[in-house]
């Protein structure tokens, strides 16, 4: 993101980080605030507050090249069991928080990592740890992520009896060289049977996930790309832009050889971007955000992101897991061995945290719905009681001069073109003191 790399229009590509994921920086987040979490889970919540559930699962056949997220790969039957011994342990202890009591939750989503990765047992164990620990009867929304090769017929049987309403499917790319020159576990031929098990297991509601900028990628293979997924049909596609962050062996890769050589830059990662929308939309489908298509097909609203941008609480668990509860930002332990010997120890493996201000709580949820391309400023008015043409009257007098973003009425809207690069402009809406600092 802006605080560790110039994003712009340039393109060369960049090393850093660019997805704008919260608010404030991770990185302004510390050890000392942990407090604050434990006093935000020992009392009611605020007053008609969703409640979510994060499940974050870190094991994976492979790393990719440019994963920068919390995963293990090569872990024996034994220590999967013991990871999931602890979240089962994690989940009852939130179970008796006052926070957590009484509530129903809204969505449910396991990610990763990769959470297809487990076992059939080990799915049934964790749902229904789940379904005892919180109440997940009022559910609008249970997304599941699968990485292809692990997506067997019996494996997606499970995933839809325990209850999945949205089956997220890591493609990424169709083509095999790509992903094999990505590092990916899966190659196209996975794709497509995981796929036709799906639809099978009667899912309709399915998302593929593609990555425009992987190591490789030509227009031909983009358009392909697009081409195929448009022939697959799924309710959702999500489209990423990618990234290469300091912790990805893509990175290290580059900095010994001191080249990026092989990835696209920011203005062709945007270019492919805008095909795809393009042939999607001509395909059916509408823009959701600046990453999400949706075809019309019944309760296809993307719940986590909706609701999560509008301030729900967010219970988090899992190694490395991110989280909030009445104001407060939170992670667990970011490595393995401390976060199961804490949860063994019967403590909240709570790392860091970030008790955030009205103002910061504002911007958060402000620069996140920017991500829908339309933003209600009577929202902000009612909800926080300030105007955003006011609090934000320099960036956002900026982007209407750049004819980035329209005013109309009560409404705020996004070009295109400012959607397509959405994550670039938000860092100024930053409070000062957190535009140069690193963003995790």
């Amino acid at each position: 993101m802006a605080t560790e790399v110039a994003i712009g229009s340039s393109n060369s590509p960049a090393v850093g980080n660019y997805f704008v994921a919260n608010y404030p920086p991770f990185s302004a987040w510390t050890q000392g605030q942990v407090g604050a979490v434990l006093e935000a889970l020992s009392r009611k919540p605020r007053d008609n507050t969703e409640l979510g559930i994060y499940v974050h699962i870190p094991f994976c056949r492979k790393r990719c090249h440019f994963c920068y997220f919390k995963v293990y790969t090569d872990r024996g039957k034994d220590e999967i069991s013991s990871y999931v011994d602890a979240l089962i342990r994690e989940v009852a202890a939130y179970s008796e928080k006052p926070a957590v009591v009484g509530r129903q939750a809204t969505f449910l989503y396991l990610g990763g990592g990769t959470p297809s990765y487990l076992s059939v047992r080990h799915l049934r164990q964790l749902y229904s740890a789940l379904s005892t620990g919180f109440d997940l009867t009022g559910l609008r929304e249970f997304t599941f992520e699968g990485e292809p090769g692990t997506l067997s017929p019996t494996k997606i049987e499970i995933i839809k009896e325990i209850g999945v309403t949205r089956l997220s499917i890591g493609v990424e790319n169709f083509g095999d060289e790509i992903l094999e020159l990505n590092g990916r576990a899966h190659d196209s031929q996975q794709i497509y049977a995981a796929y036709a098990a799906a639809e099978r297991a009667g899912f309709r509601r399915i998302n593929i996930d593609l990555i425009a900028g992987m190591l490789g990628e030509t227009d031909e293979n983009w358009r392909d790309s697009v081409a195929k997924a448009i022939e697959l049909s799924p309710a959702s596609v999500t489209i990423y832009q990618m990234e290469i962050p300091h912790n990805t062996s893509l990175y290290a890769q580059i900095n010994e050889k001191g080249a990026l050589a092989g990835i696209a830059g920011w203005d062709t990662k945007r270019r492919w971007l805008e095909y795809a929308f393009a042939e999607l939309e001509r395909a059916g489908y509408r823009v959701s955000s600046g990453y999400t298509l949706s075809r019309a097909v019944p309760d296809n609203e993307f719940v986590y992101t909706n609701s999560l941008w509008r301030g729900a609480d967010l219970i988090g668990v899992g190694v490395s897991s991110f989280a909030h509860v009445s104001g407060i930002h939170y992670q667990n332990e970011h490595n393995l061995a401390p976060y199961l010997s804490r949860v063994q120890a019967g403590d909240l493996p709570i790392f860091r945290a970030l008790e955030t201000t009205p103002r910061e709580l504002m911007i958060r949820e402000f620069i996140l719905q920017m991500k829908l391309g339309k933003v209600s400023l009577g929202y902000f008015r009612e909800k926080f009681g300030a105007d955003p043409l006011d609090i934000f009257k320099e960036p956002l007098g900026d982007l209407v001069g750049r004819d980035l973003v329209t005013l109309s009425g009560d409404e705020m809207a996004l070009s295109r073109s400012a959607l397509l690069q959405v994550d670039s402009l938000l860092p100024a809406f930053f409070l000062p003191q957190h535009r140069d600092i690193r963003y995790s």
